[in-house]
């Protein structure tokens, strides 16, 4: 019987445009880039387990396939939702055979892997240890709350950041002009304020976005070629509300969001949220403008506005739209009407400035790390006084290093808690 997809081009966009090589990839560079860790230890087949950690579409099951690619050992993917123990031990007899007629290693690929409870996860313990696989797992939590630290030990934990709208672009420009995996030879062409809509409502996710494209493609007349606002609303629907011609609405509805939460108009701040979830806006993006603007706006003028905003974040993508809609409401009401202070905000950017512009100087030598054999022999950690033997934990000592003794970068204000913060203070 005929495969499926025994055409490539039957195959859906997403899975035919994915990288095939390290240098495909678009973003990640911290990751796959020319210096990074992960590239130097593929390209010297010495990869150890890993665990990839990001959001949806940043490329954790298609890096771990050009690993296997690049390395040439064997590679088994599996879901952790469909997978249990039987399907574990059989994968890792089969490893063993393979170890042992010489064959390699094999490359254990375990998607979502936080699904496992920690008796899967105890299975794969002894032979990640003893080097029958390399397991490379896969997971949009954070790994150290979901994976046994057994396991997590074992591992290299290596993070996937959200792709950017540019680097979403890129990758739909690819996927428009390339010839054998893409539209190149249909002649597809895409508007530039639909470019521009597919990439915000993407959320960084290049899976939606390239599904997004093809479901556009889809939509055109057969005497079309190019896909403008008229067939991509047919796709987005109301999401495409947010999109003037010029891209520029959307961007007014954000910054008029955060500066009405800044300005204490919980009104208004209100009503722009409620325009970007009727407009299909992403509620991880929403909710990340409102932490952002906890820390930088609130700070510690009210220190709770960190927590409620951080709060809310998690419970909107733990229950999804609609509801995710009261917590975010609640969070944006509670920064509205909290106390303003942007000094921390304000003390890292000086500090920053600082670092880039200046010659810092040298860590002084009281605190430098006293703990590995042979520092004391150097003098790190002499004279260090240790706050807690001295009455309210508090002595006074040199911290800053001697090229910026003096500096001040946070600069406390009387309001809310921050004032009281600042009379406690023991450092006047």
């Amino acid at each position: 019987m005929d495969s499926l997809f025994e055409n490539i081009n039957e195959k859906p966009l997403a899975d035919r445009m994915r990288p095939q090589t390290l240098g495909d990839f678009v973003g990640q560079e911290k990751v796959v880039g020319e210096t990074s860790y992960l590239r130097r230890m593929i390209e010297k087949d010495m990869v150890p387990s890993i665990m990839l950690y990001g959001p949806p579409g940043t490329g954790k099951t298609t890096l771990a396939s050009v690993i296997a690619k690049i390395t040439g050992n064997s590679f088994v993917a599996i879901n952790a939702v469909s997978s249990g123990v039987p399907e574990l031990r059989k994968l890792i007899a089969k490893a063993q055979g393979t170890l042992r007629s010489g064959q390699g290693r094999t490359i254990v690929f375990i998607d979502e892997i936080h699904r496992f409870n920690k008796g899967q996860q105890d299975v794969l313990l002894p032979f990640v240890e003893n080097g029958t696989i390399i397991l490379i797992g896969a997971t949009t939590e954070n790994p150290f709350f979901e994976i046994n630290s057994p396991l997590l030990s074992r591992m290299k934990v290596i993070r996937l950041e959200m792709l950017t709208p540019k680097e979403i672009g890129k990758i739909l420009q690819a996927a428009l002009h390339d010839v054998e995996r893409g539209y190149g030879g249909e002649g597809i062409t895409l508007t530039e304020d639909c470019l521009l809509a597919i990439t915000e409502v993407a959320g960084g996710d290049a899976r939606a976005a390239l599904n997004i494209l093809e479901q556009a493609r889809t939509m055109l007349p057969d005497d079309k070629k190019e896909i403008n606002r008229d067939t991509l609303s047919l796709v987005l629907g109301d999401a495409l509300l947010k999109y003037d011609k010029n891209g520029d609405y959307h961007y007014d509805v954000v910054s008029a969001f955060i500066k009405s939460m800044r300005g204490s108009d919980a009104d208004a701040a209100l009503h722009y949220m409620a325009r970007m979830i009727e407009s299909g806006e992403d509620v991880r993006f929403i909710a990340r403008r409102i932490v952002i603007c906890a820390a930088e706006d609130v700070g510690n003028a009210d220190p709770m506005a960190l927590v409620v905003a951080n709060a809310a974040a998690q419970a909107a993508n733990f229950i999804g739209l609609p509801e995710a809609k009261i917590p975010l409401a609640q969070a944006v009401c509670y920064i509205a009407t909290a106390p303003k202070s942007n000094s921390a905000y304000l003390g890292i950017a000086a500090a920053q400035n600082d670092v880039h512009s200046k010659d810092c100087g040298t860590v002084p030598g009281h605190l430098r790390d006293a703990h590995y054999p042979g520092a004391e022999k150097l003098g790190h950690g002499a004279g260090y006084l240790y706050p807690h033997d001295y009455p309210q934990g508090y002595v006074e000592q040199q911290y800053l290093p001697d090229k910026l003794q003096g500096a001040k970068y946070y600069k406390p204000k009387d309001i809310g808690y921050e004032a009281t913060l600042k009379k406690l203070s023991p450092k006047k």
